[in-house]
């Protein structure tokens, strides 16, 4: 048995956020201070490092399991399948619904529970519930599904990527301006051609010395939130991590799958600082003794998108799977690779092949 995906489906936000909307803001460092720069440099120098020029924000009506919901509508428009025939729903996601302004997060019920609600699944079988990995959270969710799959548990999952990260930025962090909001879904079946689909995956956790390179902390104005608390990051300590250890959790799922580097079509990265992976893409193919990765192997939306955490790799595939992203393809038979890194710290990899 392998497991393949039957459909994609995403929503992308229509607010567009460019960093021109940042100007006026007042950015501080660790201890409240003001950055002795002026704002124009400061995004400048973002853009440089990380490539991103806009991402998209939710509208105030819209919350994480609301886009989670609309991305899974458009998953199942693209199968055409009876949703009552799902045995599973997983929703990877990190801080649950949050309401604009409130700064709390919402996890009861599950997110999963709530899309399942808005399908209007009657199914009690469809079990539902949420995944908490980090950034890789989608994907760590289609590897459960491909256990479960190949175990004979389940026969079709739905696995869904969903964040509202603006809601729980903090304004006068200049490290906030990376993240973003979207959602992706896909559909995973059985498939009885063990030549397609999940052949291999690698995941590793480094939690001792890496634990705390991501977390919640108070705002940087303190005087304007007292209480709430913010997503946080150790960028350059995180930067390093990847850098180090991204590539070989790739080259081992390819080992397992007994595949190497050049019969990869495609590496859908998680989207999270452009610089970052163009490193990590040179830093695989040096793995393999090659000093320059093949042009358009590594599709990106980072630039318009900017970080929407567990978001990131399944809406990036829908685009690809259907033709939304120029210069970029995928074909059957072609051997594709996924891989993240995030909060945990966390890191996986799965190589897939495209089904007939």
């Amino acid at each position: 048995m392998r497991t393949i995906i039957t459909a994609t489906g995403s929503y992308i936000p229509d607010r567009r956020i460019p960093n021109d909307f940042f100007l006026g803001h007042e950015f501080l460092d660790a201890s409240g201070k003001k950055i002795d720069k002026p704002n124009r440099q400061i995004l400048d120098q973002f853009e440089a490092i990380t490539g991103i020029r806009e991402r998209r924000w939710v509208s105030d009506d819209l919350m994480t399991s609301d886009i989670a919901w609309r991305a899974a509508e458009d998953a199942l428009a693209s199968s055409g399948i009876d949703r009552e025939s799902l045995d599973c729903i997983i929703v990877a996601h990190n801080f649950g619904d949050v309401r604009p302004g409130s700064r709390r997060s919402d996890l009861v019920p599950a997110l999963a529970a709530r899309v399942k609600a808005k399908l209007r699944i009657e199914n009690p079988f469809t079990s539902a519930w949420d995944l908490v990995f980090g950034c890789p959270g989608w994907l760590q969710g289609v590897i459960q599904a491909d256990a479960m799959i190949r175990a004979g548990d389940i026969r079709r999952a739905m696995v869904i990527g969903a964040e509202t990260l603006s809601r729980i930025s903090d304004p006068h962090d200049r490290d906030s301006l990376i993240y973003a909001d979207g959602a992706g879904a896909t559909i995973l079946e059985t498939s009885p051609d063990d030549s397609a689909g999940i052949l291999s995956h690698a995941v590793r956790s480094d939690t001792i010395e890496h634990s705390k390179m991501l977390f919640m902390g108070p705002s940087y104005n303190q005087e304007v939130f007292l209480e709430a608390l913010f997503l946080k990051m150790e960028g350059r300590k995180l930067y390093k991590y990847a850098l180090q250890n991204v590539a070989g959790a790739i080259r081992l799922s390819l080992e397992r799958a007994g595949a190497g580097i050049a019969d990869v079509r495609k590496i859908f990265l998680h989207q999270a600082n452009g610089k970052m992976d163009e490193a990590i893409l040179a830093a695989l193919y040096q793995l393999y003794g090659i000093e320059q990765p093949p042009p358009g192997v590594m599709p990106m939306t980072i630039s318009w998108l900017g970080n929407s955490s567990v978001a990131t790799v399944p809406t990036l595939l829908d685009l690809v799977v259907k033709g939304r992203l120029e210069g970029h393809s995928i074909s059957p038979g072609d051997l594709i690779v996924f891989a993240s890194v995030g909060a945990g710290m966390h890191i996986n990899a799965a190589v897939y092949r495209m089904p007939a």
